[in-house]
């Protein structure tokens, strides 16, 4: 699925746990969750207070 699709899955309550905290990790990573609208950016770092996300600087593996 595309980040479109993704995001629209999201905002209309379609991904299971595991599929939304892998699509906020991809927002992290490229950077894009920060400009988003004000809820993305309190949701990244609510996953990321609570373990699920990591920072950019500290994602536990490497993407390629």
């Amino acid at each position: 699925m595309d980040l479109l699709s993704l995001i629209l899955a999201y905002e209309s309550g379609e991904l299971d746990q595991d599929q939304t905290v892998g699509l906020f990790q991809g927002l992290i990573n490229s950077g894009l969750v920060w400009g988003l609208q004000g809820h993305y950016g309190r949701m990244a770092r609510t996953l990321i207070d609570a373990g699920c996300c990591y920072p950019v600087a500290e994602t536990p593996y490497l993407e390629i």
